[in-house]
């Protein structure tokens, strides 16, 4: 059997909500040409609670997926949170952590598997038959990183006999974002299955998992404009009999990442090297608008801030020929830092800013004519605190009212 992986859609995704709405419609389309089954590993929608033109964007594109005649049929459907299955169409999805709800509530995908657009196997198992070849697919939808392990426990996925076994989850594992020792272990996975299907990350994945394949297809919409998303869009289509998949690139907007160094940069520099870069860029893309995300790092000039520097004028320039995002958050003003450093070590007049802070305060005092006689360091200090705004007010209110 022929397995299409389309994952992350993001169709209504404001920023370039087009782009994921035509996108998406192709990555499924040309799926359904060459599969017999697809998966959707999550995150169809951008948002928990779409717009109804969302809603309905998403309606016309899985209601044109109806219309072929498809010889694989989802022939049984088992489930540990009361879902019922509404059609035997082959196409299989899990909410993402774009569309979790609170448990319980429905959740906007379970809208298309009630409307029998797709098959929502969020924490279910459905097998798919094609003549006489079954793939089992068990899901388990996306939820937070404290939760997953207790989830999984919960849902427990045990692997079925005479069957192509597929585990199709939305999170994010150690081995792919080592940002945290809670976030689950791939070797944490259930065992048994032949094949592991991920989304939630947005670039192309291939690994292994208890020594079978683990897939990510990638986002079919550009959304993070990260340095890794520059590779092309599509699907991964993986065949059953031979174990074997391929990436199938779908057409989407170019993406370029660049990295412009600078040294003791004016403003007339970052100008001609942003230009430079863009030109250059658009010589090569001249077949659509690309996106172009520049960032710029080193250090600006001795004078200058990064008020002065014209990024707006440059993004504004390229505006009909491409999307072009500059960050300068990595370039540095060596005198405003040292200004900065002078300020938080209190070398102004050798004051420093806690004692300009209560000077202030003092002042302010005065002028509100309050009662000599009050403690105002006390006060001053209650009042840095960071504490919620009635407990600040009660501990002040107990410090006046013992002084008078």
């Amino acid at each position: 059997m022929k397995i299409a992986i389309v994952s992350d859609l993001h169709i209504g995704y404001e920023r370039f909500e087009e782009d994921a709405f035509r996108q998406a419609s192709e990555a499924l389309e040309e799926a359904s040409k060459v599969a017999d089954l697809i998966l959707i590993p999550g995150d169809v929608f951008d948002k928990r609670a779409p717009k109804p033109e969302v809603i309905a964007q998403a309606i016309r594109i899985f209601r044109n997926l109806l219309h072929k005649e498809w010889a694989a049929q989802v022939i049984d459907f088992e489930s540990k949170n009361g879902k019922r299955l509404h059609t035997t169409v082959p196409i299989i999805a899990i909410p993402g952590t774009h569309e979790r709800t609170a448990e319980g509530k429905e959740n906007v995908l379970s809208l298309l598997s009630l409307a029998g657009l797709l098959v929502d196997v969020s924490e279910s198992r459905a097998v798919v038959a094609l003549k006489d070849e079954r793939v089992a697919v068990f899901g388990l939808g996306g939820v937070s990183e404290e939760r997953v392990r207790e989830a999984l426990q919960r849902l427990d996925p045990k692997p079925i006999e005479n069957a192509f076994n597929v585990f199709m989850m939305h999170q994010s594992t150690y081995e792919l974002l080592p940002f945290s020792n809670d976030v689950i272990r791939n070797n944490e996975l259930p065992e048994g299955f032949d094949l592991y299907v991920n989304g939630h990350i947005h670039s192309k994945v291939e690994m292994t998992v208890h020594g079978k394949k683990f897939l990510i297809p990638g986002s079919t919409v550009l959304t993070q404009l990260k340095e890794g998303e520059q590779e092309k869009k599509g699907f991964i289509l993986f065949d059953t009999s031979t174990s074997n998949h391929q990436f199938i690139p779908i057409n989407s907007r170019p993406f370029l990442f660049v990295r412009i160094p600078f040294n003791d940069a004016t403003p007339k520099d970052l100008s001609e090297r942003c230009e430079k870069e863009i030109e250059r860029i658009l010589k090569v893309h001249d077949d659509g608008k690309p996106i172009i995300k520049l960032v710029l790092e080193g250090s600006i000039a001795n004078g200058f801030s990064g008020v002065d520097m014209p990024i707006r004028s440059v993004v504004s320039r390229y505006s009909g020929k491409a999307i072009v995002e500059i960050d300068s958050s990595k370039l540095k003003n060596p005198g405003v830092e040292k200004e900065i450093e002078e300020l938080r070590e209190g070398a102004i007049s050798g004051v420093s800013i806690k004692e300009l802070g209560f000077s202030t305060f003092l002042a302010k005092l005065k002028e509100q004519k309050f009662d000599d006689d009050i403690d105002a360091g006390k006060l001053f200090e209650i009042l840095s605190k960071e504490l919620s705004k009635e407990k600040v007010l009660k501990e002040a209110n107990e410090l006046l009212s013992n002084e008078n």
